[in-house]
């Protein structure tokens, strides 16, 4: 069966698509740590991070580099924070979020509830900073 994160890629579920390639797909996180908090995943449906083709690996870390530096350049921060945790979706993605202390990228605290306007804001914000 198919994971919500393929569902997005082919357009089954909306998302709030910050950027594509042939191979890969960013989107807002709808439940984020921080505003900002942008998805990264692989179009091809792998569990684990380390199991994708080395291609396809270093095609996301690199198309993650770019989506990173747009979310730097929104946001006001000290870095833009980079986690790959794996256990609320079974699809390899990467978490990337404005972060100014430990804290901000903590997955144990609550998530954010951003009304659909501020999501759609925050995706214009990065998508104008975008630089593919």
């Amino acid at each position: 069966m198919a994971s919500i994160f393929t569902k997005i890629v082919k357009g089954e579920i909306p998302s709030y698509k910050i950027a594509e390639t042939e191979n890969c797909y960013s989107f807002l996180d709808i439940f984020p740590l921080t505003e900002g908090h942008t998805l990264v995943i692989p179009k091809m449906e792998v569990d684990n991070l380390f199991d994708l083709p080395d291609d396809i690996y270093t095609e996301l870390w690199a198309f993650s580099k770019k989506i990173g530096n747009a979310i730097r350049d929104a946001y006001p921060c000290i870095k833009v924070g980079v986690a790959v945790i794996g256990l609320e979706v079974p699809h390899a993605h990467i978490h990337l979020m404005p972060i100014n202390a430990m804290n901000d990228i903590n997955f144990t605290k609550p998530k954010l509830k951003l009304s659909p306007e501020v999501l759609e804001a925050s995706r214009q914000k990065i998508i104008s900073h975008l630089k593919l």
